[in-house]
């Protein structure tokens, strides 16, 4: 009779049933037909076991920084809310570590990592990046430009709202960016959106600033957007990848922090993967700058770019994710300068920053001004008062711009926390140095794009 391994001999050998008997029975009879042993076919099947789950480390065992002070009612809940998400996240078994910064806000339920959010981890997080992986910043000068013209430039040239060009508008990435894409197995599907969505901003707070250096009155172009389509698939493919390691791992943990470790090939695979969204990210930065400099036949002066939404790998082997926190170390990157830009409101200057790499931020700084209420509490604050009015009051004395033609008040400057707070508050913590600014002239931002989808007028009732 031909000995054949059963689930009830891994049951008796004290093994836990599961899924995973499939896989572990094929390769213990795949011994037993090669002529091994029942004991050598158990060792085979024994080996595809899941290591046992790992509990939540307890509360309080690993605290973090606090970088920001609550300096009236508004921002004390703020503060409280996200605090409270930070000590629940910090159960997680594989941080190390964590940080809030002077613009931190809640994003999601509680336990997620807030905006303005530093964690220390073993793993990578994908949640941890959202889905606007490599949300970054660039600057261009224009020596001899004139602000005005400028911002016509850049808008005749960029996109915001949904989707990317259109056919005949669309324009490729560089051929080392695409083929870095096309060699990675968790973008491969990706090159289509790779070149529809190259040269566009999408929505949200993501913008064209344009301005005047302070220190020398050079005009200065300033974009603000991540890795559009290509990210958000990237980062739901990686939310699969880390939920499915979850489930093996470490049950107990909250979903929106699942992991992916970094001793597997899944972790090679994804870790590659996001540092070719950045490439692509950084070029598409560029490809808006080259596009409004070439429009006006004009030269580009000074260049740099800093990504605010990202995961590090320092030199201490762990990963060190920033959800809305700028990097403020030595040489985060192979094209990291010494300076970074921080945005704070449209009507506000954009500063540039010296990282200082303090021990309570992890080495990061604020990336903006972040959010005491979500949208929908500022429109309501705003009550009934007439946009127009809202609008003339909060944007006086810049050219505020909305893509889509129609205003969108949660992005006017009263969205945001108070500026002036937040840089008194990089400074008081030593975040970083402020070395310059870029005085605001004008900022177009994607607007309200919503307002007339055919979806939204047929709920309202409108043709």
């Amino acid at each position: 009779m031909v000995d054949v391994l059963s689930g009830q001999d891994l049951i008796d050998a004290g093994l836990a049933q599961g899924k995973w008997f499939r896989d572990a029975l094929a390769a213990g009879n795949t011994v037993l037909a090669r002529g091994g042993s029942h004991a050598d076919a158990v060792a085979a099947a024994r080996a595809f076991e899941p290591p046992p789950a790992v509990p939540l480390l307890a509360q309080d065992t690993i605290p973090f920084h606090v970088n920001i002070k609550a300096e009236n009612e508004h921002e004390a809940s703020n503060v409280e809310a996200v605090s409270n998400s930070m000590r629940m996240l910090m159960r997680t078994p594989v941080v190390r570590a964590g940080a809030i910064m002077p613009d931190a806000c809640p994003a999601g339920p509680s336990g997620t990592i807030p905006v303005g959010g530093v964690v220390v981890s073993e793993a990578i997080h994908p949640d941890m990046h959202s889905a606007d992986i490599c949300c970054s910043m660039a600057i261009s000068t224009f020596p001899g430009v004139s602000p005005a013209a400028l911002l016509d430039a850049v808008h005749a040239v960029t996109h915001f709202g949904p989707g990317g060009r259109p056919r005949g508008q669309q324009i490729r990435p560089p051929a080392e960016v695409a083929a870095r894409i096309d060699a990675n197995p968790c973008l491969r599907d990706n090159m289509s959106a790779a070149i529809e969505h190259f040269g566009t901003q999408g929505d949200g707070n993501h913008f064209a600033f344009v301005g005047t250096l302070k220190s020398t009155g050079e005009t200065a172009l300033v974009t603000h957007h991540g890795s559009r389509a290509p990210g958000a698939r990237l980062y739901s493919r990686g939310m699969k990848i880390a939920e499915s390691f979850r489930k093996r791992l470490s049950p107990a943990t909250l979903p929106q922090n699942a992991w992916i470790p970094a001793d597997t090939r899944e972790g090679d695979d994804y870790w590659d993967a996001l540092q070719t969204i950045r490439a692509w990210t950084k070029a598409n930065h560029e490809l808006i700058h080259d596009l409004t400099a070439e429009r006006l036949s004009a030269k580009v002066g000074d260049r740099f770019w800093n990504e605010h939404n990202f995961v590090f790998r320092r030199s201490d082997g762990l990963f060190y994710h920033g959800k809305g926190a700028t990097p403020a170390f030595d040489d985060w990157a192979d094209d990291a300068t010494d300076l970074t830009l921080i945005p704070l409101n449209m009507a506000e200057p954009v500063l540039i920053a010296r990282g200082r790499n303090a021990a309570h931020g992890l080495g990061f700084s604020p990336h903006g001004a972040g959010r005491n209420f979500s949208r929908t509490q500022h429109k309501r604050l705003k009550g009934d008062r007439p946009v127009e009015d809202i609008v003339a009051e909060e944007t006086k004395g810049i050219d505020a711009r909305f893509f889509s033609g129609v205003t969108d008040i949660s992005e006017l400057p009263s969205a945001y926390k108070s500026a002036s707070t937040v840089r008194r508050q990089i400074e008081d913590f030593g975040l970083a140095e402020i070395v310059d600014e870029v005085l605001p002239y004008g900022c177009i931002m994607a607007g309200d794009w919503e307002a007339n989808a055919p979806w939204r007028k047929k709920r309202q009732g409108r043709v």
